[in-house]
């Protein structure tokens, strides 16, 4: 065993299990030093939680976005990263009126700033930063096996995926707390307990109304026991809209954690129609539901807890990023990539 520098003239083979923007982050900046990346995806395309569904708005084909509805910019250098790597036309400004409800109910304006979202849906961000890493889809890794030069990678069905010299996790801590116990790492598993109990889940439901039901705003953040956040889904920059298909409009339903834990099992359609009651029982509309989408998310936000940024286990040559060691906001998971790389080029490792 030795110590040396892991710098850019140190060229070495990484492996990332995740290509949300936290994983294609860390793949773009590594990749720029020099080094070798493959990226694991379980799912067939990459996004993580930049996700979005097909749907159609009366002759229209467009989506809905499931996941992470806006994201902010408040590092000055991640929109020109994502307008590199990602290009000008895959986001845009989200512009219109947002609220909150307080505590007695009544609504109030978000602050004032600048909200973007992908064009013509979230997915679009991911799948054009994509095009600059080396994405293997649909390989779950759920196993690592110490080797003399690092680690070798096996799959759901026990083939090897490769062997690389580190690793970089950016699943939700309650996988990455399997993978590093399915991986005789349980010093590592027991480090994530704490993270782990503080991501929420939530059920999302999109609902296509026969009319817009509620014109006040664009997005809200509700005072309810069913619904933490909705959304005119088609309000957003480059969906398909009112004047290119109906006088409908999709809505985005989030319900809060505590409601999703009482009914984490439920079948969709009664999820569906739950929520929708619940968006009724909020603004008071009785437009027409005749379409609905639902998606659960196990591991939807984090809340609370350390923000370190990153987690780098400098022995074992393995770290974790993602948003939900950085306060939670998309943006965070580009500021959690940030960081691990900078950690990885900057202090010494064993081999």
């Amino acid at each position: 065993m030795f110590n040396e520098t892991f710098c850019k003239d140190d060229i070495r083979r990484i492996a990332i299990v995740g290509s949300g923007l936290a994983g294609l982050t860390a793949a773009i900046k590594l990749k720029q030093l020099g080094h070798e990346v493959t990226v694991f995806e379980k799912s067939r395309g990459p996004g993580g939680r930049l996700a979005a569904k097909r749907v159609s708005l009366g002759s229209a084909q467009g989506s809905v976005d499931m996941g992470a509805q806006y994201f902010t910019s408040r590092n000055p250098e991640f929109l020109p990263f994502l307008t590199e790597f990602a290009g000008n036309n895959s986001f845009s400004a989200w512009d219109g009126q947002f609220g909150f409800q307080d505590a007695k109910g009544q609504w109030q304006a978000f602050p004032k700033e600048p909200r973007y979202v992908g064009t013509p849906r979230m997915t679009a961000i991911s799948r054009a930063l994509s095009a600059h890493a080396a994405v293997v889809a649909q390989t779950r890794i759920e196993r690592l096996i110490k080797t003399d030069n690092g680690w070798a990678l096996f799959d759901a069905h026990n083939q090897q995926a490769g062997e690389f010299d580190q690793v970089v996790i950016t699943a939700p801590p309650a996988q990455a707390r399997d993978l590093f116990a399915q991986s005789s790492l349980p010093e590592l598993a027991n480090q994530l307990d704490d993270a782990v109990s503080r991501v929420l889940p939530c059920w999302a439901v999109a609902a296509y109304f026969e009319e817009n039901p509620w014109p006040h705003h664009e997005g809200m953040r509700c005072n309810h026991p069913a619904l933490y956040w909705v959304a005119n889904n088609s309000s957003k920059p480059g969906r398909i809209n009112n004047s290119e298909a109906s006088s409908g409009a999709w809505w985005v339903l989030h319900a809060t954690a505590q409601w999703t834990e009482r009914n984490v099992e439920a079948p969709p359609e009664q999820v569906a129609n739950e929520l929708v009651a619940a968006f009724r029982e909020l603004t008071g509309t009785k437009v027409a539901v005749t379409d609905t989408v639902t998606h659960r998310w196990l591991y939807a936000r984090s809340e609370g807890g350390a923000n370190p940024g990153h987690l780098w286990f400098q022995e074992q040559g393995i770290g974790l990023a993602g948003d939900w060691l950085s306060g939670g906001r998309v943006e965070g998971a580009f500021d959690s990539a940030c960081s691990l790389v900078s950690a990885f080029t900057e202090q010494p490792v064993s081999r």
